[in-house]
């Protein structure tokens, strides 16, 4: 396996995946082929009457409809046989095929997570004023099987996103400017070039450091550039021998991310549970006790654990919170503070950190 770590090989991804063993990557990202059926017809810009950059290679050109669906079969037939179990299924597409691409990832097994719209801050304008300007792009993100324990870093996505759950629409740029590769013609290279930005939320959102992310169209190389750039491995398969000429150029030069201020390791949900009444019984808080919240509310802790409120009744910690904010639900670890006998407060949280660490030590002790 090692003989395919952090290259980029030449040739039919079909055929080359072949060759990896069965359960042997983390995680795959496919860009394949759109069918986009464009014909030959060049478009022009309104403004200035210039050609409009469009997709017209002969990789993008299949017979019918059925052909189309065989070649995708064949893909995603190797990528799920070289997919671990709780390994993470990506794949990007248009309106074009990402129907039928989701079709028949579902009929293979793969079961979907979410749909991810990517949209467009900056789209290519339709130029003859027929249909709507075509801002989006659809991610399916999928696990091989429905039970898979998958990576998802959740506190990352939050970090990323301002504090604040990250949500299925990504608001990002199209690929232009000094990141988008030329060819000797001082054009762009590859028609479809995707943002390092938006291969760097896949993989920060579904990968640990050091996993391996295949891409079998590997085309630009923004798979493998962003995955060298955030300490992960790749594997990268292309059949055009230019495409990875340059792919492989621009992974050379590439440099790892700092990314001791973007990414959180330590998911919550694997953090050790702790139960509010272990307080108690370890004699950190004590009933009759007075909890005060952010906004003065004060509850008084009974001897099963719960809260008291003279109004509401009692509550566990989370959904007195929650019925305090007239809120659906809500994290009482975070709301409440313990009022202690010199009448100064002291985060529940904090409480409940002592009694992992305390666990946490007794595990590795064991």
């Amino acid at each position: 396996m090692n003989k395919y770590l952090n290259k980029i090989f030449t040739g039919n991804c079909i055929e080359m995946m072949r060759a990896l063993p069965d359960a042997s990557v983390d995680a795959v990202f496919a860009d394949p082929p759109y069918n986009l059926q464009l014909g030959s017809k060049t478009l022009y810009r309104p403004e200035d009457q210039t050609a409009a950059r469009a997709v017209r290679d002969e990789w993008d050109s299949f017979e019918s409809s059925a052909d189309y669906d065989e070649f995708t079969r064949a893909w995603m037939a190797e990528c799920k046989r070289v997919l671990k179990p709780n390994g993470a299924m990506w794949t990007i597409g248009s309106y074009h095929n990402i129907f039928r691409v989701g079709s028949i990832l579902q009929d293979m097994g793969f079961w979907i997570l979410n749909d991810i719209v990517w949209v467009k801050t900056n789209p290519m304008p339709n130029f003859r004023g027929t249909r709507f300007t075509n801002a989006h792009e659809t991610l399916i993100w999928a696990t091989p099987t429905k039970t898979g324990k998958y990576t998802f870093n959740y506190e990352t996505m939050k970090k990323l996103n301002g504090g604040k759950q990250m949500r299925s629409d990504w608001d990002l740029n199209i690929c232009l400017g000094e990141e988008r590769l030329k060819g000797a013609d001082g054009k762009s290279l590859h028609n479809t070039q995707k943002p390092l930005d938006l291969l760097h939320r896949v993989i920060l959102a579904s990968t640990k450091p050091g996993d391996i992310i295949l891409d079998p169209f590997m085309g630009s190389g923004t798979t493998a550039a962003a995955a060298k750039a955030l300490g992960r491995q790749f594997i990268g398969f292309e059949q055009d021998a230019t495409y990875a000429a340059a792919a492989r150029d621009r992974v050379e030069k590439t440099e790892l991310i700092d990314l001791s201020n973007i990414e959180v390791t330590k998911q919550k949900r694997d953090e050790i549970r702790v139960a509010f009444k272990e307080l108690l019984e370890a004699g950190l808080l004590y009933v009759g006790q007075t909890l005060v919240s952010p906004r003065g509310e004060r509850v008084m802790i009974t001897r099963d654990a719960q809260l008291a409120h003279p109004l509401i009744g009692k509550a566990s910690i989370h959904v007195m919170a929650a019925k305090l904010q007239r809120s659906v639900s809500f994290n009482g670890w975070d709301y409440w503070s313990a009022e202690k006998r010199d009448g100064t407060l002291v985060a529940i949280d904090e409480l409940r950190k002592y009694i992992r660490n305390i666990k946490q030590d007794m595990k590795q002790a064991a």
